[in-house]
């Protein structure tokens, strides 16, 4: 007995130890704290689109639905989410986003039970429906939160953390749901994944408090002063406490002026919402990024809808073999976007401005070649290999993007900036598995339709990379303009939340 608690004190001590660097890594511990939430929320809206997809042979056995059907029960989540998004990324910015977040959890736990009692195809319809309108909520309110939680110098390395929750929670997704539907049934699945939920809700309430919109100052002071030694690892990290290089600096170093006509100078959180939308879509890095950045994930969801069918036909083996190799795949794509965060913020230590649109471009482009060839070989040995390179560099580029878009955007905006982003990222979510089923059927149908159609699909891929690159000769403008309208705006926005709160007092 002495020696089994000497072993557990001993790997007690080093789990502390683990838990000690991490949180010095990343600034702290509230900092952790933080990205373990945020990632959170956007690994439960993954891991719920790959609930269906992990589970789509046994919905296609009990409703006699096809591989097009299939890929509409992926879409109407989609769609969903791009009804809700708008109105949703308004309150978002209007209104505490950290319990928007609660109500939204709890709503998806409902959506998942009721997915799980659906009788037909028809009701599981509805149901997933409801789960897309709730999932609306999460980027919008993870974005402005992020903002608001970190220097503008350090959000594309919190975004690569933040956003490897979206990786872990879909391949937490496939395996739950698979592994649960193996031994009980596919409505046990969905039952299963009601319960995250439930737990990031009281998570969100317990650990994420809501910050002061645009200070960025909500973790600095809440650090505890009696971590000396997670300050000092910190401290002596490459550029860290050292450098405060940000993309705003670097653009007043080069005398880059802003676009006059652009500068705010009214309240933006008095704006309409397609005031707001209309103004941000003047930006020609908004407009640039979010095309780039929805064509990419268009992409992937499109390949996700239909991997349990095609890769097990395309290289020979089993749906168990293929779980497997998922983890692999998905710790590729875990490992590029933490990297291309920490990538992007290197560059930019450096003096690279750009640095932000440099990763993504390169990143984009250079994953297509090892992509065609995993859907081309037929061998697992060969194909895992590339598809996990060419995920890593497609990863690469996700929070660098996230990070920029947060740079040419008021603070006050955020929400509404993000939640036009998804509108157009949730259309062509929504469409890609319908379009990925449609086209397979047009060419050839089975292993061989849907070769051709991921090989086909490859091109938005290019696509993205290429609008990526003329965003580099707007960005730094676009940046200056979000700094002057901050300028612009401060006495307006005060003058305007004096007068609500002399309003509410007075009734």
């Amino acid at each position: 007995m002495g020696k089994l608690r000497e072993l557990g004190e001993a790997a007690s001590q080093e789990v502390a130890e683990v838990e000690h660097r991490l949180a010095a890594t990343v600034g702290g511990p509230t900092h952790l704290q933080v990205i373990l939430v945020l990632a959170a929320v956007l690994g439960l809206v993954d891991a719920d689109l790959a609930t269906v997809s992990a589970v789509a042979d046994e919905l296609k056995s009990a409703f006699h639905i096809s591989n097009t059907q299939i890929g509409l029960l992926l879409s109407t989540v989609a769609y969903a989410t791009a009804a809700a998004t708008l109105p949703l990324g308004l309150l978002a910015d209007r209104v505490s986003r950290s319990r928007l977040l609660v109500i939204a959890a709890s709503v998806w736990a409902l959506a998942m039970v009721a997915s799980g009692f659906a009788f037909s195809f028809g009701y599981l319809l509805v149901s997933r429906a409801v789960l897309g309108v709730a999932t609306a909520a999460a980027w919008p309110c993870v974005a402005s939160l992020t903002g608001d939680f970190f220097q503008a110098r350090e959000r594309a390395g919190a975004f690569g953390l933040i956003v490897a929750g979206e990786f872990i929670g879909a391949g937490a997704g496939f395996v739950i749901a698979g592994g649960v539907s193996s031994f009980l049934s596919w409505r046990w699945a969905f039952f299963a994944m009601a319960l995250p939920a439930v737990v990031l809700a009281w998570a969100v309430h317990r650990y994420l408090p809501e910050p002061k919109r645009g200070t960025q100052g909500w973790l600095a002071e809440h650090e505890p002063d009696d971590d000396a030694s997670a300050a000092k690892h910190a401290a002596q990290q490459p550029g860290a406490k050292k450098e405060t290089v940000s993309v705003q600096k670097k653009a007043k170093q080069q005398r880059v002026e802003p676009r006059t006509h652009l500068i705010l100078r009214q309240d933006p959180r008095a704006m309409g919402l397609w005031k707001t939308i209309g103004y941000l879509l003047h930006l020609p890095t908004y407009r640039l990024l979010i095309v780039a950045s929805s064509l990419a994930y268009y992409f992937l969801s499109g390949v996700r809808a239909f991997m349990m069918i095609f890769f097990p036909s395309q290289w020979h083996i089993s749906r168990g073999v293929l779980a497997g190799t998922v983890a692999v795949i998905g710790l590729g794509a875990l490992v590029g976007v933490i990297m291309g965060g920490r990538l992007s913020e290197h560059l930019l230590r450096k003096g690279q401005l750009n640095s932000r649109l440099n990763v993504p471009a390169v990143g984009l482009l250079a994953s297509v070649p090892p992509l065609a060839l995993a859907f081309w070989v037929h061998s697992a040995w060969l194909g895992v290999p590339l598809a996990t390179v060419g995920v890593a560099l497609l990863s690469a580029a996700i929070a660098p993007i996230d990070a920029a878009r947060l740079d040419i955007v008021h603070p006050d905006l955020w929400g509404r900036g993000e939640a036009g982003r998804m509108v157009l990222r949730s259309a062509l979510d929504g469409s890609a598995p319908v379009l990925f089923g449609i086209i397979a059927a047009q060419l050839g149908g089975g292993t061989g339709g849907l070769e051709r159609t991921m090989l086909l699909m490859l091109l938005p891929m290019l696509a993205a990379g290429s609008l990526v690159v003329p965003a580099r000769r707007s960005y730094a403008r676009d940046v200056m303009t979000a700094a002057a309208s901050v300028e612009a705006t401060k006495q307006t926005s005060g003058e305007t939340r004096s007068r609500r709160q002399r309003g509410s007092g007075s009734s």
